[in-house]
């Protein structure tokens, strides 16, 4: 028997982003994050209680100011004092990990899907899932967006705008587009 589009992805296959079950799993995160932008502050907390739940993994300190999206919620991971800012992105498709005490400014992007470079297989929804992984005492400037596939070492900076196409090693920072060692 085939693997299902969720398993496919899962596995870092190409998969059918196009799919009834997947469909469904992007509507519980969307009911999610409505709860999460919606709620009052002082009723929201530092994280609705339904977003915490959708999430794979978060401690109890994590931070999210509200307006926050994300495609599923299932595959993000959150450590100790994960701050994120105000309009911040995380589309996980593939499995986000972010270390403890890693600061986000707004809105900054991660993007794990990777959608067919054949137009044909595009049209029909064809993608592959690539993780993210951010290690512990990152900064991450407002505005940069961090491709599928790519690991920021513990205690690197990445600064604003920066685009992160390319894994970044520990300690060190990085400006620009796409993202290079200052």
């Amino acid at each position: 028997m085939p693997a299902s589009e969720r398993e496919k992805m899962a596995a870092g296959e190409w998969y059918c982003c196009l799919d009834d079950a997947l469909d469904l799993l992007r509507r519980q995160a969307r009911l999610a994050v409505h709860a999460h932008n919606t709620l009052p502050p002082d009723q929201r907390g530092a994280l609705a209680p339904a977003l915490r739940a959708l999430f794979a993994g978060t401690a109890q300190d994590v931070f999210i100011e509200a307006p926050f999206h994300c495609s599923y919620g299932i595959n993000i991971v959150l450590g100790e004092r994960v701050y994120f800012n105000a309009g911040c992105t995380i589309l996980d498709s593939g499995r986000v990990t972010i270390g403890d005490r890693t600061m986000f400014g707004p809105g900054v992007q991660i993007y794990c899907a990777e959608h067919h470079r054949d137009a044909a297989l595009r049209s029909q929804g064809i993608e592959i899932a690539r993780p993210v992984t951010i290690g512990p005492d990152v900064w991450i400037g407002g505005g940069a967006i961090v491709l599928g596939g790519v690991t920021i070492g513990e205690r690197a900076i990445v600064g604003a705008g920066a685009v992160v196409t390319k894994d970044v090693p520990a300690g060190v920072t990085v400006v620009g587009n796409p993202a290079r060692i200052r």
